[in-house]
């Protein structure tokens, strides 16, 4: 039987899409195993999809003075011996990072054994995790036209995100009986990411007293991000987190009101969702997110409204006039070729496992 090992951690955006993976590697008659962090997010995650789980030691390199960085390399270096220890024992045919600098050593450790390893990058630019992974992949997979320039010519492949499969299979009947809202008005799905974010739910929040009149609002704000004075609002519902109905939320969703992480705005794609991107700004984050946005509007996906200029009005009218202009969003969409990553991804997969065989 051929043999995979995923890896990738530190946020959930680095592992979803390997989940989104595992169908079909299955299918394809692979044996999976997992590389992550020791008690990352990945951990439960991908155990609860009946993956076998090894955890290695993880060190953040990072490009500022912390304290950490007099320590994290050890860990980093204890990671790699872990890690080759792990892969001399199960002998992969290939591995297949999704990125996070767990992922460093395992990608690492695949070179020294002449492992073919793929990687995937979700952002616009490469991060630092992939920026050390590069030299080592056999192909660098990735979601924007813009990030070919960024990369080796003849390893850059132009996929799109993986999508999980179950995200397509919503019923926009049951998305609306979950949510106990009416049929006959449009739905926004507000999508705070799964921390929440307080810019987003504050300015949606905000604006409910305009929005309520002509659209319904499901609000999915993070945990511990809950308003109690707006619980029973008429047309207005409000959770936490979302697990299984999710696709059925998505189904009922006219319109889509988002962060702009790679995988979320990936998903919108997949799902032809008309949306309103706010990125998280520059000061917060390496300002991936807004170079994300930006692709996707001038791809005619997103209409884009940076945090710093949201107000009541421009909100308003970011929703008002995606929402009057949402066939031509669809269309756009649609006409998009970035449909089917999973099978593209398989592909490389098998392909590198073939050549190496």
């Amino acid at each position: 039987m051929k043999k995979i090992i995923l890896t990738g951690g530190g946020t959930a955006g680095h592992v979803t899409p390997n989940l989104a993976l595992i169908p079909s590697l299955r299918e394809a008659g692979y044996e999976i195993r997992y590389i992550g962090s020791y008690q990352g997010i990945e951990k439960k995650l991908i155990e609860n999809a009946g993956i076998p789980y090894d955890g290695i030691s993880s060190g953040k390199l990072r490009r500022y003075f912390d304290l950490k960085n007099f320590s994290d390399p050890f860990r980093v270096i204890k990671g790699y011996g872990e890690a080759r220890s792990l892969l001399k024992k199960y002998r992969p045919d290939v591995v297949f990072s999704k990125g996070g600098f767990v992922a460093v050593p395992v990608v690492l450790a695949a070179k020294h054994f002449r492992i073919p390893t793929i990687i995937h990058e979700s952002d616009m630019t490469p991060g630092l995790a992939n920026k050390l992974c590069i030299p080592s992949a056999r192909k660098v997979c990735c979601n924007f036209p813009e990030t070919l320039s960024c990369l080796p010519e003849d390893k850059a492949v132009l996929t799109g995100s993986p999508i999980r499969a179950e995200l397509l299979l919503g019923d926009r009947l049951s998305g609306l009986q979950y949510a106990h809202l009416a049929a006959d008005k449009p739905v926004i799905l507000v999508i705070g990411g799964s921390l929440g974010s307080v810019a987003v739910n504050t300015a949606v929040r905000h604006l409910l007293p305009r929005l309520l009149p002509d659209y319904q609002v499901v609000h999915i704000c993070g945990k511990g991000h809950l308003d109690e004075s707006l619980i029973g609002t008429k047309g207005y519902v409000q959770y936490e987190y979302v697990d299984a109905p999710l696709k059925h939320l998505f189904a009922a969703a006219d319109l889509a009101v988002s962060r702009a992480g790679a995988n979320s705005i990936c998903e919108l794609l997949a799902l032809h969702k008309p949306n309103v991107l706010i990125p998280l700004p520059a000061a917060a984050s390496r300002g991936d997110q807004i170079l994300n946005a930006n692709s996707f509007a001038k791809q005619g996906f997103s209409t884009v409204l940076e945090e710093e200029a949201v107000t009541d009005d421009s909100l308003y009218q970011a929703i008002t006039e995606t929402f009057r202009n949402r066939a031509s969003f669809i269309q756009k969409m649609e006409q998009s070729h970035l449909k089917n990553a999973v099978q593209t991804i398989v592909n490389l997969i098998e392909e590198c496992a073939v050549h190496e065989g």
